[in-house]
């Protein structure tokens, strides 16, 4: 099947899906959340990297689920892990002990050095809509090895300013983060829906390096509340096989199957 006919049969949600799942190593150990981010990396786990270890927050290691949990309570995690911890001691034995290697993060808002928002939209003490807030996110964003973040790129998600800052990114930019004393790289890689973007530079501030097929750039562009940053090699995203999508979809249809 041809490129253009491929294209064709990819949502955007599953380009996403697809392109964050290329990034997770055969021997990641990855904290894992629900949605787009569990897709991702259990499509990683089934095609390209078998050995990853996937832990979800509520204290599940080397978890193997057939399908995808509704939850990161679903008894689906707990059944088919290693084993399962206690929350504290996911957070300060794994997480703040550095031994968790990649971190996946969803956001309401992202500003231009990787900073999210899943607080509030709008003032903090009279909020136009009041998000789920931090959960773990804040500790995963500051000691994960590195940060993924998935979220769709729209111009009041990728906002000059954030309404408040859930968990960080690069700060002010630059070695901000460096200065707090955090550890780990912080965010590296922003999948979205139009493309690919990364910090770069000094700044660290988040530069359009790959653009997903059938995207114009003035599109992305228009859909950023500030001057984004296009890299000069810019590339075009690789299009998800036909296997990548049909393990993905079987997956989806496994879980929709359950839940009947």
């Amino acid at each position: 099947m041809n490129e253009s006919c491929v294209s064709a049969m990819c949502s955007a949600d599953e380009m996403m899906v697809v392109t964050a799942a290329s990034f997770l190593d055969r021997d990641d150990v990855t904290f894992v959340g629900i949605g787009l981010p569990s897709e991702a990396a259990n499509l990683a786990r089934l095609t390209h990297a078998p050995n990853i270890n996937l832990i979800y927050e509520s204290g599940t290691i080397g978890t193997k689920p057939k399908i995808l949990p509704l939850s990161i309570g679903d008894s689906e995690l707990f059944e088919h892990a290693l084993c399962t911890v206690s929350v504290p001691e996911m957070f300060r034995y794994w997480l703040q002990g550095g031994r968790i290697k990649t971190g996946f993060l969803g956001a309401a808002q992202i500003d231009r050095f990787g900073n999210i928002n899943t607080t509030v939209i709008g003032d903090y003490h009279d909020p136009k809509v009041r998000l789920p807030g931090s959960g773990g996110a804040s500790d995963i964003a500051a000691h994960c090895h590195r940060i993924y973040i998935l979220l769709r790129h729209r111009p009041q998600s990728f906002v000059k300013k954030l309404d408040f800052v859930t968990s960080i990114g690069f700060g002010e930019g630059g070695d901000h983060r460096k200065r707090l004393g955090l550890q780990g790289q912080g965010p590296v890689k922003v999948i979205t829906d139009l493309g690919v973007l990364q910090p770069t530079g000094e700044s660290n501030e988040l530069t359009l390096v790959s653009i997903h097929p059938g995207i114009e750039v003035a599109h992305v562009k228009a859909s950023t509340s500030w001057p984004l940053k296009i890299a000069e090699n810019l590339t075009t995203t690789q299009l998800p096989s036909m296997h990548d999508l049909t393990v993905l979809r079987n997956l989806k249809l496994a879980t929709a199957k359950s839940q009947r």
